[in-house]
């Protein structure tokens, strides 16, 4: 684990067509966190524009044209970012110690993730980092009710930004963010307005970062706090948006870690299309600490450690945001394999 730490993130950028992915890049960019940070920009279209439009293009910039990173040109993708590594390691172009990657407004972030997790090149280094996701205040709610790509974008993200704020009234913004909040619990969520927004919250916030993966913790447990809360008050998964709903499960005795990771893995194998995003704080026998769980779809994050449980609470605790797969049927499997072999 302390390796895969020490791996560059990759912050994927995501969000539908108009929702502002540009604009926030060009913000992200002049962050002194990401002054020594690689950029991928994708267009869908046989030639490359958006890329005029972002402040700053140098040799750490690279545009693929004429498809999209999550299904045409993935062979483009990891191209590209092996010549980026080689080109720095032969010193011709300055040391990049983070990798952004700007989809196309009708990109799923969740294959490109998965390319950097499968690929026996890239995964040497490179890690996951945070899934970014934009959606425009004027456009965002009708989008997820027409588009399946922008409910997807918003369901595996892990951070949520809200464009075009000053076009709107505020009771239109806080219609947008209690959908989106049903949508996806697990997301933080910031409104920017007239293009201000927290990026040092919105960039350092990692769960694979010593620094900051106490307070993610803790803001996961508070999640499935308020799911649970409101699962007890209705008796129903949180949210229902294009089959989507998020809900909570909970277990009071240490689980048996190979039973569950067997348990997880056929989860995924089975409705991995379904299964859009998993978090979860576990107690795991014989860890004298918690354990982070973290998926996008197929791709199951190396588990994280903590240091120490954060409250008095010991139960697992998982929040899981799925698509036309009932909890009830994810409850049934958890019991038939989890709790039959702990």
């Amino acid at each position: 684990m302390t390796a895969f730490t020490r791996l560059a993130p990759v912050v994927v950028v995501t969000g539908f067509l108009g929702s502002g992915k540009t604009t926030l890049l060009n913000r992200l960019l002049k962050h002194p966190s990401l002054s020594k940070a690689a950029v991928l920009i994708n267009e869908f279209g046989d030639i490359a524009i958006d890329h005029h439009l972002v402040d700053r293009i140098d040799e750490n910039t690279v545009v693929l044209p004429g498809g999209c990173v999550c299904c045409t040109v993935r062979d483009d993708l990891k191209t590209a970012i092996v010549e980026l590594c080689g080109r720095r390691s032969r010193g011709e172009i300055p040391p990049f110690t983070k990798l952004v990657i700007e989809t196309t407004g009708l990109a799923e972030p969740a294959p490109i993730v998965f390319t950097i997790m499968a690929d026996e090149v890239l995964r040497h280094h490179f890690r996951p980092g945070a899934i970014v996701a934009t959606i425009d205040a004027v456009n965002g709610r009708q989008q997820l009710e027409t588009y399946d790509e922008a409910l997807k974008q918003v369901a595996v993200a892990d951070r949520l930004v809200v464009t075009k704020t000053d076009l709107v009234s505020a009771e239109a913004i806080a219609a947008l963010k209690g959908e989106l909040a049903r949508l996806n619990p697990a997301a933080s969520l910031q409104v920017a307005r007239f293009g201000r927004l927290d990026i040092r919250r919105l960039l350092s916030a990692d769960v694979y970062n010593p620094a900051t993966r106490g307070s993610e913790a803790g803001r996961w447990r508070q999640i499935v706090a308020d799911l649970e809360a409101a699962h007890n008050a209705d008796g129903h998964e949180h949210g229902r948006h294009g089959g989507i709903a998020a809900f909570s499960l909970f277990y009071e005795q240490p689980l048996d870690w190979t039973a569950f990771g067997l348990w997880l893995t056929l989860l995924i194998h089975r409705h991995g299309q379904s299964v859009l995003r998993v978090k979860g704080i576990l107690n795991v026998a014989g860890a004298p600490a918690p354990v982070l769980l973290n998926t996008v779809q197929h791709v199951i994050h190396p588990p994280m450690h903590l240091p120490a449980w954060p409250d008095a609470d010991r139960r697992s605790r998982i929040v899981f945001i799925t698509r036309d797969l009932p909890r009830s049927g994810v409850e049934t499997s958890f019991r038939e394999v989890v709790v039959r072999l702990t």
